[in-house]
């Protein structure tokens, strides 16, 4: 299993997902969204993945102002938009290959095992 935890040192879900991996002895790249970000490859496959870029947005997101400006956006822009403004995505990401979940879903996370 590779697994990657895209989320942010705050966020108290991305913590769980680390100790959840941690608790059954399987390694995990932490990758902290605040100082890197997904790549538009990572984002591709993981909006792939989770059925399209609407499921990666955090709907109680801090920064209004650029939700609602995606929320009636085209959805070719809505996904430009998202990728633009990482801190607008829903954490953490948990990838395995071409697997991906967003927000904390052990129950998925176990079938991975």
């Amino acid at each position: 299993m590779n697994i990657q935890i895209f989320g942010t040192k705050k966020c108290f879900d991305t913590k769980k997902a680390e100790r959840y991996f941690k608790e059954r002895g399987v390694k995990v790249q932490f990758i902290d969204m605040k100082e890197k970000g997904m790549s538009q490859g990572e984002f591709n496959s993981v909006k792939q993945a989770v059925g399209g870029v609407l499921t990666l947005i955090n709907e109680q997101c801090k920064d209004k102002e650029a939700l609602s400006r995606i929320q009636y956006a085209s959805m070719i822009n809505k996904e430009k938009r998202v990728f633009e403004n990482q801190q607008l995505i829903k954490t953490p990401i948990v990838r395995n290959g071409k697997k991906a979940t967003v927000g904390y879903m052990p129950e998925v996370w176990k079938e991975w095992e």
